[in-house]
């Protein structure tokens, strides 16, 4: 038999948070060693459990949820969905406009493959969440990277974003709150990324899942509610991160704006929702109770929640570790810091995960998996508790004082 070749649609989809780093992990955890896993943004490895109610409603739901829904999605959560955005200041909202996923990362996939052509071009931040440069590629079009100025708490430069725009443009992907620099946007900012959408005519496509982890007092101000009807606007979000339940992949599509001038648009998405049949049923049903009552969230993200004590512990000590320099996040589950590449000679950080992993059995993500041009920074997740974060970190400290790659 000839060899069997990848497509080359695959050419330039990368995804390298789950490349070679976490394949050498994997051997080594086959060989019997624990590793630490601060790569992936995974809060059930951590302790961090759904609230009762979801899981009771879902269990509740299961003999219902037996054969297919809806393509976009069961009526009630596409409804709480709207519901829950009216109370955010979208007013715009229809329930023929939500579509639920398998996680954001279908809807993600499945809105970029119905809009672009060869050649088209879409804005993507740099670092990004790698999976927009991936599916940007894979679905024919070209990922255009903006700057995110850490000088400037992460924001994205606007002045770098313009210019960037050509005729090939057809959106902006904003992700906010932002993985991986935990940067959440001022209202001003936000403002300023839809009157640039306007003036080009331009499709924004807002990454929001990390919508209900901020910290500090963060205003986080969902861009659809900027938008109204001049600008075409996806929004991205779901229950993974803020509902502790990333295993259900349940996640939903809004889609605001004149979609009367998107209707071609918006029926291809439609198609290929219908082409996967529907989401996963049962986790649908967790839509509506997440969305209403309590939010459990709220217990992890103030002073005294985990989760605020775990960014301000690892934010404290890796500043304290001579060669880095790490901008506090504002929202989401991650730091970004930055290393001195100079004093420790790096020229790969691919290579530096690699050394750190196999020396301290710690795992993280380098930079440029991230769509950062140099290699100068990781990603930390701060989803571990604090002592076991205390003690990855004092590892760290450990290992980069006497590196040179």
């Amino acid at each position: 038999m000839a060899m069997v070749r990848q497509s080359d649609k695959l050419k330039n989809v990368l995804y390298d948070i789950r490349g070679p780093v976490l394949e050498q992990a994997e051997k080594m955890e086959a060989s019997g060693h624990r590793i630490l896993r601060l790569n992936i943004g995974n809060p059930a490895p951590f302790g961090f459990e759904a609230p009762d109610a979801v899981l009771v409603d879902m269990i509740k739901n299961l003999p219902n949820a037996q054969g297919y829904s809806d393509s976009r999605g069961i009526y009630s959560a596409r409804t709480a969905v709207v519901q829950y955005y009216q109370t955010r200041g979208i007013m715009n909202l229809d329930t023929d406009d939500v579509y639920l996923g398998n996680g954001v990362s279908e809807m993600i996939t499945m809105s970029l493959q119905a809009l672009c052509n060869t050649g088209d071009e879409i804005l993507v931040p740099s670092p990004d969440y790698p999976l927009w440069t991936a599916s940007v590629a894979l679905s024919g079009g070209t990922p255009v990277h903006y700057l995110c100025d850490e000088n400037n708490g992460w924001n994205p430069d606007l002045e770098d974003l313009e210019s960037k725009i050509t005729s090939r443009t057809k959106g902006i992907v904003v992700i906010n709150p932002n993985n991986p620099t935990g940067a959440v946007y001022s209202r001003e900012t936000l403002t300023k990324i839809v009157e640039i959408a306007k003036k080009h005519e331009l499709i924004l496509f807002a990454d929001e899942i990390y919508e209900k982890i901020t910290y500090d007092n963060a205003e986080m101000i969902n861009l659809a509610s900027l938008t109204g009807e001049d600008v075409l606007c996806l929004t991205y979000s779901g229950l993974s991160k803020a509902y502790r339940v990333a295993g259900y992949r349940s996640g939903w599509l809004a889609i605001t704006g004149p979609n009367w001038k998107a209707e071609s648009y918006i029926e291809g998405i439609k198609l290929l929702a219908n082409m996967r049949m529907c989401a996963n049923v049962p986790a649908q049903h967790a839509i509506q109770t997440a969305l209403g009552g309590y939010q459990s969230i709220n217990d992890l993200i103030l002073p005294g929640g985990r989760l605020k004590a775990q960014r301000d512990l690892a934010y404290k000590k890796l500043n304290e570790i001579d060669g880095v320099s790490c901008q506090q996040a504002a929202g989401a589950l991650y730091l970004f810091p930055k290393l001195d590449v100079e004093k420790f000679g790096i020229v790969d950080d691919e290579r530096f995960a690699l050394d750190l992993l196999k020396e301290q059995k710690i795992l993280l993500s380098h930079g440029t998996a991230f769509n950062w041009g140099e290699p100068d920074h990781f990603r930390l997740v701060t989803l571990p508790a604090v002592e076991m974060l205390d003690t990855a970190l004092d590892r760290l400290g450990e290992f980069l004082s006497g590196y040179r790659q």
